[in-house]
């Protein structure tokens, strides 16, 4: 039933290694700043409750979709809406969501990798005692500093880039696998570990109360927005990898648990990110400021005044690093395996190839932050802005709204009755509710509101 049993690419050992590189996959850059700081602006405790409603109505069935569709294809996005539309005579325009994946994925890590070189560059900054006792002026005028000097951006830019290519040209078993084995846990135990410094750095009670206090007055409908939004952002849904990740899952492995596990893991790192930072960021008696000024401004400046902050901050660091390596390798996935299939291309070339063609398109975000700042695209966004709003507000949105619909209601019952285990009527009838009816209603959501604007949309519905 669910055609080849294996993938020509290689197969996870087990079902925790498809967990542990799905949940690489999630945990990004975002999950390390934004989640924390979103619930904490919007309700602290009563935003997590809707944000886990949002996962489970939203998140969690399209990753599912996004897994049956791999498993049941075993090739890239591409070729396994290809194939899934041959063989069930369904319109082939459906293997637009493929590419849609691998254009989205190849976009995102072009200028993923510049703000990842940015995380290799704090590591050695704060290692070296760059912001012990410094002030806020001395950070801030740090990071300007750095994004004015376009070689030293460079530089980091190309060395992440040589990171991720090196893992991926190795394989599933040798390189993906081997990296998630060894990068996953060590992320886990440095955010231990943080945590328990932000315990001791004195602002621990502070950064609670700011992320888990109760305030219900603080959830209003941006709220609702934030909360959907991120619940589908965070999963990497509508990219194509985890489509290329459930590829490589063992046909015996329960896709529904597997993704209600991701879901969950994801969510706690999210939140012990919370509990490593704000704690820090409160004992100086800094503002939560939003954004690359709270990771690159405001963290180093807080660690550069407390006990061991320097060796503390460096780990910190790396633990971003971490997570955006593991993130950034998922991201070449869907283009990889696609060429290996269709031009019969080894690995390694291929890995460099993509490699270089995203190192090549992230000079122009590079240049975006300094020497091409003031070259418009399109309107008031520069090269790197129209990058990001194309990837996160148009490919991203329509490409989970089609999965979900896909695997609902394009996939013959058997097909999804047999890769999710539904055994009984109320169980395939609430995944057709959930994913052929609620989630799609839910990304459909986000995209309206990023296109048009939640004022406009206010003053249209009064």
């Amino acid at each position: 039933m669910d055609g080849n049993s294996e993938s020509r690419h290689g197969m996870w050992s087990s079902r925790w290694m498809f967990v542990l590189a799905a949940a690489g996959s999630a945990v990004g850059l975002g999950n390390l700043w934004r989640f924390p700081y979103i619930t904490g602006e919007n309700g602290g405790g009563a935003f997590v409750l809707i944000y886990l409603a949002c996962i489970a109505l939203v998140g969690i069935p399209i990753m599912m979709a996004e897994v049956l569709i791999g498993r049941q294809g075993r090739q890239s996005p591409v070729n396994s809406m290809l194939t899934l539309t041959q063989q069930h005579h369904r319109d082939s325009s459906w293997v637009l969501v493929g590419w849609m994946g691998v254009l989205a994925g190849f976009l995102i890590l072009s200028f993923y990798a510049v703000i990842a070189g940015w995380a290799l560059k704090y590591i050695f900054s704060l290692a070296s005692g760059a912001f012990a006792g410094a002030s806020g002026e001395h950070a801030t005028k740090a990071f300007e500093e750095f994004l004015a000097s376009p070689w030293e951006m460079i530089f980091w830019h190309s060395l992440f880039m040589v990171f991720v290519i090196f893992i991926i040209a190795r394989g599933v078993a040798s390189g993906l696998e081997t990296a998630v084995r060894w990068f996953m846990p060590l992320l886990f135990v440095l955010l231990a570990v943080l945590v328990g410094y932000g315990v001791t750095s004195g602002g621990f009670a502070q950064g609670v109360d700011f992320m888990f206090a109760f305030e219900w007055s603080k959830v209003t409908d941006t709220a609702l927005y934030e909360a959907l939004g991120h619940a589908f952002f965070t999963l990497s849904l509508g990219m194509g990898a985890i489509m290329a990740y459930g590829a490589y899952v063992p046909s015996a492995v329960s896709i529904t648990g597997t993704v209600v596990t991701i879901a969950v893991l994801d969510t706690l790192v999210a939140l012990a990110a919370g509990l490593a930072i704000f704690p820090v960021v409160f004992a100086n008696g800094l503002e939560p400021a939003q954004g690359p000024g709270l990771m690159f401004v405001t963290i180093p400046l807080a660690f550069g005044h407390l006990p061991l902050g320097a060796l503390f901050g460096t780990l910190f660091f790396i633990l971003v690093s971490f997570a955006a390596i593991t993130s950034a390798i998922s991201l070449t996935e869907p283009a990889l395996a696609y060429l290996v299939e269709q031009h019969n291309v080894k690995r390694s070339r291929a890995a460099i190839g993509i490699g270089l063609a995203c190192w090549l398109l992230g000079i122009g975000t590079v240049l975006s932050f300094n020497e091409w700042s003031d070259v418009h695209l399109l309107g008031e966004k520069n090269f790197f802005d129209v990058l990001d709003y194309f990837t996160q507000n148009i490919l991203l949105p329509l490409g989970g709204l089609f999965i979900a619909l896909f695997a609902a209601w394009a996939l013959p019952k058997a097909v999804t009755k047999h890769q999710l285990g539904l055994k009984t009527a109320w169980q395939e009838n609430g995944w057709l509710l959930l994913a052929g009816v609620v989630a799609p209603l839910g990304v459909l959501t986000v995209f309206l509101v990023t296109l048009i604007g939640i004022d406009n949309i206010r003053n249209w519905l009064s």
